[in-house]
Formats: C-alpha cells, structure tokens, sequence
C-alpha cells in the first residue's frame, strides 16, 4: 500500500516496472513464498486493445465505452499489435528475474477470455452477469467474436511473459461459475484450452496451471493440455483429488478467510496434506489474499505448509 502510495494509483502501479517490481519480491521476502507471482492486473489487456481503464476508489475498475457491438470490437486493436504494447509489463519481468533468488520461480498470469469479457461487456464488475449472459443467449456469435480477439491478444501476451523471463503459466477464469455448466466448455474452457495448446507447442518446458473458480459440476468434463490445475475454496480437495487428481498437479485450496486464524489456518493445511497426502500438490489459497491479512498470519501459513510437506 505504501508503494502505491507513491506510484498515485493502482494503474500508475501497474505500469511502473520498478514499483511492480519491488511489490512482486513483497511477499517472497517477507513471507517466504516458494514462488513469486507477477504483479499486474488483468485489465491491461483491454485497456491496451483500446478500451478507456479507470479505477474508481470504493467502486473498482471501469470501463467508459463497454462493448456492445460488432462494430465496437472492430474499433479495437487485436493481435500482436495490442500484445506489444505491454511492454511495461515485460520489463517488469526482466527486473524481477535480475533480483528474484534462483531458487524462487516467477508464475506470471492472464485472465481467461471469458472473465476479460466479462469486464468489457458489462464496463465494470458485476454480480448478475446480466448484460454478457444476454449476450450469451440472444447474440453468440457477437459473445464468441469478442472472446476470439481477445483469445488471440492473450496468446501473444503471454508468449511475450515465457520470452520475457516467467518460468510459469496461471490462467484465472474467476468469473467461471457465471456460465451454466452446459454452456462452460463453449464460452470459457475451450478458449482456456486454445491458450494452452499454442504455448505448448512452443515452450512445451513451461508449466500451465488453470485456475476456473467455482465449476465443480464440471470437472468431469476438464481436458487439455496444461500441468496444474487450480481448486478454489468452496470446492471439496476430496472431490478434486478423485475427478482430476491422475491428470493433473492439484493447486489449492485453503478458504483465504481462514488467514483471520492461526488455528483456522493450521486446521485447513492439515486437512488438505492429509487428503493429498504423497498425490502431486501445490499447497496455496483457494483465492485471492485479503488486504487486511496480518502478515504475521501469512507467514504462519507458509512455515505450516512447509511443516506438514516434510511429513
């Protein structure tokens, strides 16, 4: 908070290579992360295709010209043109893998197409998903031309991250749980998955982890070609082990409330160690860390997951 502070806002942040920097290598030195995790937003993807980004204090991102047509999507840049102009992220990268221990690995991360979208159709977050699920039904074709350009955008973007220094791959679909599960492969996965196909088959070394939150009705259904797969919360670690845990490393899963608790913390790091037990395992959140976290409380998680690995 005190580095953004300086920066003036969240985006100023964003684009800051130096202040990006310092706040990305936050966490490893002070709680002893395995691995630091870039620091960015996913909105600078649209707001580099052309859209108008504000952050607005106590309301969160905004967009002034939502997308509402063809003719709206034709207005925006696409492709390797929009994916260059993120240069301030790819320095950002190149400085952190000048400072970040050899032994620390840097994931770098992109929203799934769907969860971009969602912002760039609604012009802000949303709780009711109303203006893109309308889209969804009454205009698919509009719904899937907005998620094939930005598809495209996201593919080079993260080339540019792997050419830049990451050594790791995370796509967050966090508005997931937005699409019935009949309709989550069509308008969501499948893009997910064209990602991941396109860089393996370029850095087939880099590893992919894909993070849907809140689809549990669909695991039986996930396929593709990616590492990791990322479990929120509020689904079973139990139910992800049996559905997906032959295919893939499982990421996850602590209720990030629990942070509020030592005990809480140690109860739910216990827990998952003894499902995953020797499975393959990455032990994190099941979402996002809350700002008013005692770091005190991080790091007590950290030394418990390392404590209960050595089991």
């Amino acid at each position: 908070m005190a580095v953004r502070a300086e920066a003036g806002n969240f985006l100023n942040l964003c684009h800051d290579p130096k202040k990006a920097c310092e706040v990305t290598l936050q966490p490893v030195d002070i709680v002893g992360v395995d691995a630091a995790i870039l620091f960015s937003d996913i909105l600078v993807i649209p707001d580099e295709m052309g859209m108008d980004l504000s952050f607005v204090k106590g309301e969160g991102p905004k967009f002034s010209d939502p997308l509402t047509s063809q003719a709206d999507l034709d207005k925006l840049i696409g492709g390797d043109e929009a994916a260059s102009k993120l240069t301030y992220v790819y320095d950002t990268i190149k400085l952190i893998k000048e400072q970040l221990s050899e032994d620390k690995a840097l994931i770098g991360f992109t929203g799934a197409p769907w969860t971009l979208a969602t912002y760039m159709i609604e012009g802000q977050g949303t709780k009711t998903y109303n203006i893109c699920k309308k889209m969804m039904y009454s205009n698919p074709e509009l719904l899937h031309n907005i998620l094939a350009k930005v598809t495209e955008v996201v593919k080079l973007y993260m080339e540019k991250q792997i050419q830049a220094g990451i050594d790791v791959v995370q796509i967050f679909d966090s508005w997931a749980a937005a699409i019935e599960t009949e309709k989550y492969d069509e308008f969501s996965w499948k893009y997910m998955v064209e990602i991941a196909e396109y860089l393996k088959g370029k850095y087939p070394h880099i590893p992919i982890i894909m993070f849907p939150k809140g689809i549990p009705t669909f695991y039986d259904k996930v396929y593709g070609n990616f590492d990791v797969f990322g479990v929120d919360w509020a689904t079973p670690m139990e139910l992800a082990k049996e559905k997906l845990g032959d295919k893939y490393v499982l990421q996850g899963n602590m209720e990030p409330c629990r942070l509020y608790s030592k005990e809480a913390t140690t109860e739910s790091v216990e827990h998952i160690q003894s499902v995953m037990q020797t499975s393959r395992h990455i032990f994190n959140l099941g979402h996002g860390i809350l700002p008013d976290v005692p770091v005190e409380n991080a790091k007590h998680f950290v030394s418990e997951c390392q404590r209960v690995s050595k089991k």
